[in-house]
């Protein structure tokens, strides 16, 4: 363990400072200690592959300290290499960390959390482990945010995005200065996905009224407004922490937040102003409970994901949650009382960019007032009915309405609504019947216990569409299907998604887009084994752990376990 750094001088602002530089200057002085720093050279086995030069901390370095004489864990990202993307070791080491904090406080040290979230989200080159590891970093701020405050800072200039603007709305409290911007989807990507028209990646003056520090303060899905200004960044830090934990999330905002939204003027394209006007109300209301769905038959359609939904529970068995796209049945499995989720499309979808079966804003809302209904129904229940994630899912939506009111935030709601159940008891099983992409899957999904997927080459998952991620990487669709057939976490196909030690099987059937009794039979066998089998004290993502190509993420919460010393609290 490399001895504690004394901070000494740093220059005042602190968006000019390196991620060391930045733990340094918000640990109490002389209480830093990096834990892997460089000389542990824990770097990504997956970029050499690639000819792109590594880094020794692989972009993320990760303090120990104090804060305010607090017990602390300090990640911060490092926006200067690989656009501050996540990869396999950098994510394992905010995961990791983020776990021994949630171990301390368990054993009574009152561990705090800091993140310094300078990101682009997934590692378009480490594809699927990038997506698995931030998956692991949701899970474990939505544990420890039970204990202690998990704070997150956002200053520029590359903003936070992805996967990360996710765990960004997961946070207790968030920071964000002028110049940092908060969001799901970059601006590039959602040009590619939407048009120009729909976003302008080239204006800057736009972006900045929908996702800039300002703007976000300004609709409270963030709660400080600092200079940049090392100084005031470390004393809004300590403001925010000694407010302890708040009475109640921003991801509890479900109810509010679909009201609102539902009654929104979708014909027209949202102002900057409408979007602070909307949010800053349906975020401030008390949390409420769910409303109970009423029955009603449905209109099916035939995605995958509705196929296998009416051949598993009887399609008259099926009910919408709040909106159509989100619905569910209650049935069971081997005698377990189970409640199967599904999203499909919706032609009709308020929100023109959430048509094809894409989680949207309404779509994470729902899930997360459906799920939290669920636990509050079983809460006194000795054995808690299991969840069912039903996964076809083609992608987040993408469009300005999105980003203006905060699909991030959305979509945190939803993964932290599945994390809270698995955490409360619920068993939660995903079966990937279709594609599981990007922010869609870690919404609905990936907070999973066990994951299954249907043996089938219409099986699709990764971090985002083929296009857009040539255009990211700056590489075409062909090079990215050569490097793909050589590094597993960057193929789209499920049998290298199964290398990676992240689903508990493949399902073999003959007839997957019209599945027969015998597909049906095998699927529900799965399905109940693993219920049968999961010990009722696993609530964690450990399993996961174990793949072949996972060694590497394995390998740094070991060594974070040996240089992590609670005793020196």
């Amino acid at each position: 363990m490399a001895e504690p750094v004394a901070t000494g001088w740093q220059p005042a602002n602190f968006i000019e400072l390196s991620a060391r530089e930045r733990v340094a200057a918000l640990l109490d002085p002389g209480s830093f200690t990096e834990l892997l720093d460089p000389f542990a050279r824990l770097t990504s086995p997956w970029l050499p592959k690639q000819g792109i030069v590594t880094q020794f901390d692989d972009g993320v370095v990760i303090g120990k300290g104090r804060l305010n004489g607090q017990p602390a864990v300090v990640a911060a990202i490092e926006g200067a290499f690989q656009g501050g993307s996540l990869g396999e070791v950098a994510g394992a080491k905010i995961a990791g960390a983020l776990e021994l904090a949630i171990e301390d406080n368990r054993q009574g040290i009152p561990t705090c959390a800091v993140l310094v979230l300078e990101t682009g989200g997934v590692r378009l080159q480490e594809a699927n482990l990038g997506l698995a590891a931030i998956a692991e970093i949701h899970a474990a701020v939505v544990e420890l945010r039970q204990y202690q405050p998990v704070i997150g800072i956002i200053t520029g200039p590359v903003g936070c995005f992805g996967g990360m603007g996710i765990a960004a709305g997961l946070c207790s409290y968030l920071l964000m200065t002028r110049e940092g911007r908060l969001g799901l989807n970059g601006p590039q990507v959602i040009e590619q996905e939407a048009g120009v028209a729909e976003y302008d990646s080239r204006d800057r003056p736009f972006i900045w009224s929908l996702t800039g520090g300002e703007q976000r303060v300004a609709s409270t899905l963030v709660d400080a407004f600092v200079s940049d200004d090392a100084d005031a960044v470390r004393a809004a830090t300590l403001r925010l922490l000694q407010q302890g934990l708040p009475a109640s999330h921003r991801t509890d905002r479900a109810d509010s937040m679909l009201a609102a939204l539902q009654q929104l003027d979708t014909d027209t394209q949202i102002s900057a102003l409408q979007a602070r006007t909307l949010l800053a109300f349906a975020l401030q209301q008390p949390a409420a409970s769910a409303p109970q769905p009423e029955a009603g038959h449905l209109h099916w359609g035939s995605s995958r994901g509705e196929q296998w939904s009416q051949a598993l529970i009887a399609a008259t068995d099926w009910r919408c949650a709040a909106v159509p796209s989100v619905c569910y049945a209650d049935g069971e499995l081997g005698g377990r009382a189970c409640r199967f989720i599904l999203i499909r499309p919706d032609a009709s979808n308020h929100f023109p960019r959430a048509r094809q079966g894409e989680v949207g804003l309404l779509e994470g809302w729902a899930l997360a007032s459906l799920i939290e209904e669920t636990q509050r129904a079983d809460a006194e229940l000795p054995v808690k009915r299991a969840l069912i994630a039903i996964v076809d899912v083609p992608s987040q939506a993408y469009g300005r309405r999105e980003e203006a009111l905060g699909i991030h935030q959305a979509l945190a709601a939803a993964a932290a609504a599945y994390a809270g159940a698995r955490l409360a008891g619920h068993p939660l099983l995903s079966l990937l019947v279709g594609k599981a992409m990007s922010g869609a899957f870690l919404a609905h999904g990936y907070q999973a216990n066990r994951i299954f997927a249907l043996d089938d080459s219409k099986v699709l998952i990764h971090a985002m569409g083929k296009a857009s991620a040539a255009r990211v990487t700056l590489r075409s669709e062909a090079e990215l299907d050569e490097l793909a057939a050589s590094i597993p976490p960057m193929a789209y196909d499920v049998h290298s998604f199964a290398s990676l030690g992240l689903i508990e099987g493949l399902i073999p059937v003959q007839h997957a887009d019209d599945p027969d009794k015998a597909d049906i039979e095998r699927v529900r066998q799965a399905l109940t084994q693993a219920l049968q089998q999961l010990p009722a004290d696993d609530r964690h993502l450990q399993c996961r752990l174990q793949g072949e190509h996972r060694g590497a993420s394995r390998q740094v919460r070991q060594c974070l376990r040996q240089s992590w010393q609670p005793e020196s609290h």
